[in-house]
């Protein structure tokens, strides 16, 4: 028999666990949290038992994994795409849309949920990670708030608005199928509901506009 080199060896342990974390993220999607097991997760994909606990050592881990994978996944696409765009709130438009379309397709629990299924430390890696998902809309409505775009006022406060008002409108999204007419008119409704309601103001061919002088905040 040939020996196995170290990079198929790795290469195999990657394909592994991502057929593992595919596998939890579908199921997640079809039946949720409650009642799902790691014999569960395994038959899914198509691999045994033992395997998946060769990766990871209960649920908890499986979950926070999937929960870091992806949300560190959705972060860096997220970045690249608002690179791409130099209005705040073109960005701010980016970022609503992302958000919803994510929390819709992903079918995690939400925060107050995952707090009560997770040890204290676990939580507190995810929430680093929902840290960074806040620190970038904060950077967001502070350069819309330098540039004019959008009024001056409490950052924090406009941060935590708007991330609770995503996770309601993706709860009621979740009923909507995927890319249908439908879902695409709840985020479209939602994006100018939540841009509007930061400040921004548009012209009559949807271009954002100077709200307030120019200045640092």
């Amino acid at each position: 028999m040939p020996k196995i080199s170290a990079a198929t060896n790795v290469a195999q342990r990657a394909e592994t666990q991502r057929k593992i974390l595919t596998a939890f993220g579908e199921l997640l999607f079809t039946q949720g949290l409650p009642g799902l097991t790691m014999t569960d997760v395994a038959r899914h994909a198509g691999i045994g038992r033992t395997a998946v606990y060769n990766y990871y050592a209960d649920m908890e881990e499986l979950l926070v994994s999937y929960a870091l994978t992806e949300t560190e996944k959705f972060v860096a696409e997220l970045r690249d795409g608002l690179n791409t765009l130099e209005n705040p709130v073109d960005q701010l438009a980016l970022y609503i849309r992302a958000q919803v379309e994510d929390l819709t397709r992903r079918h995690l629990p939400p925060g107050p949920a995952m707090a009560a299924v997770l040890s204290p430390k676990s939580f507190s890696r995810l929430a680093d990670h929902v840290g960074e998902l806040n620190s970038l809309l904060q950077q967001i409505l502070r350069s819309g708030m330098a540039q004019g775009f959008l009024p001056l006022g409490d950052v924090d406060a406009l941060a935590r608005l708007i991330l609770g008002t995503l996770s309601s409108t993706a709860s009621r999204a979740k009923a909507q199928e995927p890319g249908s007419p439908e879902l695409e008119g709840q985020i479209a409704a939602t994006v100018r509901f939540v841009a509007s309601g930061a400040g921004a103001v548009f012209d009559d061919d949807g271009r954002p506009l100077v709200v307030a002088p120019v200045q640092s905040v």
